[in-house]
């Protein structure tokens, strides 16, 4: 079996991975119609050349350098070039206003700033210029100035095609695990982002506890990721971008949420890092394309779903398995083909996972890992793993080298080297957060006599309703978007006494609706028809058959207004922003115990 190195910083992994990989392909993206390729070597020249002309245009170690981009290659060279200089990387999503922009400017001191197009300087540009420090902004594509701003405006180009010496700058990271290597702020779903001081030897714990998984349970081979959450979050950063490094994989960048399912089907991942709600989209569209297969394929797929529910649930009885093995020649192998037929694992994180979507695609051939983390940990805290036992309302061991205890009010404690080593300039919020050495989760869970977690709650994001019985709102709200005619939903209670939910009809279910009870389609307008409100309803009162008294929702009001990024409701990573829609919503929502 391959034994993982213990590096002392992510420059020389990459720097020794790509040695290693020479002129083998690494970094892949879609040009011109067809997917075109960058070795690992060409790769390191890039980095080299980078990294070089950062240190030429005056920028010094520890300064902070921020890199605004979708996934692309160019991200990938960026982020190690900025690390090889002895800089610091400040990843900020694509979808950030000028106003986050400029707190993070601002918060971070970033010294220079990495944008990709035109239309991303759009909202970077007047926030660099009112910061203080940011004298220097570097386009990947070419960037239209008219005239002198006080920002020096660099070319990538000629940034990344310099001469310079790859072994030279390999030797020349002599920096330590403890080294900072990137801040990384937070998502902001109570407030202003925070950034997380995420240390070299942080990422590296999680690649090396990501390593043996794979390499355990799975084993190490020629691994294919394709990355289509944004790097700017914690969670692709680390897994999808310095975990394949460790593993010498090839990376491919997705062309979008749109072309994900062609994606996949091109790339042939070996490996995807994943969120809950794709998951959710992806179980939303096999069941429509099953529908249409007629009863035979309905019956094979209520079979598997009843099977592998019995697998997870601790094996399979004997009189199933002449069902299993049809099923493995049928059913099966059509799903796995959309996603590429050579899929090892999709590991799911960054929010909680309904176990009913675990359950669903462990049914159809497909193997799910649900993860947990946080930014603060770098940010893997664990994973499941199949040698350990897949139980999906858990999100299995701590990995290597991290120690998880639950404290005296419940609450799942973290300590290792993947704990960060405080906020940025914020010594209050890392007092709390981290106390001796142990960084408190805020998550409120236990452990299992296999030595898996499970979280049950949310210590600050729960409702306490007039009776003082806690309701864990997340819960209710994955079980609600399971349901074909629900696209979002928020759930709100906290000092009432029932549950009341906010509603996005999914559109897809309303298109079919109308064209069915002969009614024209206008979101909106049906919204406000008491017909369509009862059919919303009935899915609701689905959900309240299988929830406690208490997770009951009693009431609702509809809103044909998606959650988006763009109007700050969600965020980047798809997690709601209660307080910004309480914001919008407040009223109606209030209004709902009226009467």
């Amino acid at each position: 079996m391959r034994e993982f190195e213990h590096f002392p910083n992510l420059v020389t992994m990459f720097f020794t991975r790509a040695k290693e990989q020479g002129d083998a392909p690494f970094l892949w993206a879609k040009k011109g119609g067809s997917w075109q390729s960058i070795s690992w070597a060409e790769t390191a020249q890039q980095v080299a050349s980078f990294a070089q002309s950062l240190k030429d245009i005056g920028l010094e170690p520890g300064d902070r350098v921020m890199l605004v981009s979708e996934n692309r290659p160019e991200w990938f060279i960026a982020d190690l070039g900025i690390m090889a200089a002895g800089c610091v990387t400040v990843p900020t999503y694509t979808t950030n206003t000028e106003r986050d922009h400029q707190h993070i400017i601002e918060d971070a001191g970033a010294s220079a700033i990495v944008v990709s197009t035109n239309k991303l300087a759009q909202s970077v540009m007047p926030a660099a210029l009112r910061a203080t420090r940011a004298h220097h902004l570097i386009g990947i594509e070419e960037l239209r100035v008219g005239q002198s701003t006080g920002v020096a405006i660099h070319s990538w180009d000629a940034m990344v095609g310099k001469a310079a010496d790859v072994d030279a700058c390999a030797a020349a990271a002599t920096f330590k695990r403890e080294d900072l290597a990137c801040l990384i702020y937070t998502s902001g779903t109570g407030g202003a982002p925070r950034g997380v001081q995420q240390h070299h030897g942080a990422i590296l714990c999680n690649v090396e506890g990501c390593v043996e998984v794979i390499t355990e349970d799975f084993g190490w081979d020629e691994e294919v990721f394709l990355s289509f959450l944004p790097l700017s979050h914690a969670y692709e950063h680390s897994g999808g971008q310095h975990f394949p490094v460790g593993l010498g994989a090839q990376i491919y960048y997705s062309e979008g949420i749109e072309k994900l399912a062609s994606n996949i089907e091109e790339v042939r991942p070996t490996l995807m890092v994943v969120v809950p709600r794709l998951f959710e989209v992806l179980r939303a569209r096999i069941l429509k394309q099953m529908e249409k297969q007629g009863k035979v394929v309905q019956l094979l797929l209520n079979r598997a779903l009843s099977l592998g529910a019995k697998d997870l649930a601790g094996g399979m009885p004997i009189w199933d398995r002449p069902m299993n093995a049809l099923l493995n020649r049928t059913l099966r192998p059509k799903i796995q083909q959309r996603f590429g037929g050579r899929l090892k694992a999709m590991v799911s994180g960054g929010a909680p996972l309904n176990p009913e979507i675990g359950v669903f695609f462990h049914a159809v051939g497909l193997t799910m890992l649900q993860g947990y983390g946080q930014t603060e940990a770098a940010p893997v805290i664990s994973c499941n793993r199949p040698k350990v036992g897949l139980k999906m309302d858990t999100v299995g061991p701590p990995l290597k080298n991290v120690e998880v205890k639950i404290a005296d009010d419940g609450e799942i404690l973290v300590r290792g080297e993947l704990v960060m080593h405080g906020y940025w300039r914020n010594e209050a919020e890392t007092a709390r957060a981290i106390q001796n050495g142990w960084l408190h989760t805020g998550d409120i869970g236990e452990i299992d006599e296999k030595g898996r977690i499970k979280i049950t709650d949310r210590k600050k994001d729960i409702i306490v309703n007039d009776k003082g019985e806690n309701v864990s709102p997340q819960k209710v709200e994955g079980m609600l978007t399971l349901q074909p005619e629900i696209f979002q939903a928020m759930v709100s209670g906290d000092k009432r006494p029932h549950l009341v939910g906010l509603i996005i009809p999914d559109p897809e279910w309303a298109i079919e609706w109308a064209q069915t009870n002969g009614e024209p389609y206008d979101l909106k307008a049906l919204c406000d028809l008491p017909a369509f409100r009862t059919a919303i309803m009935a899915a609701v009162d689905r959900v309240n058959t299988q929830v406690a008294t208490t997770e009951k929702v009693r009431k609702i009001t509809l809103t044909p207004d998606a959650f988006t990024t763009d109007n700050e409701m969600l965020t980047p990573s798809l997690k709601i922003r209660r307080h910004v829609i309480r914001q919008v919503y407040g009223e109606r929502i209030d209004g709902l115990y009226k009467g």
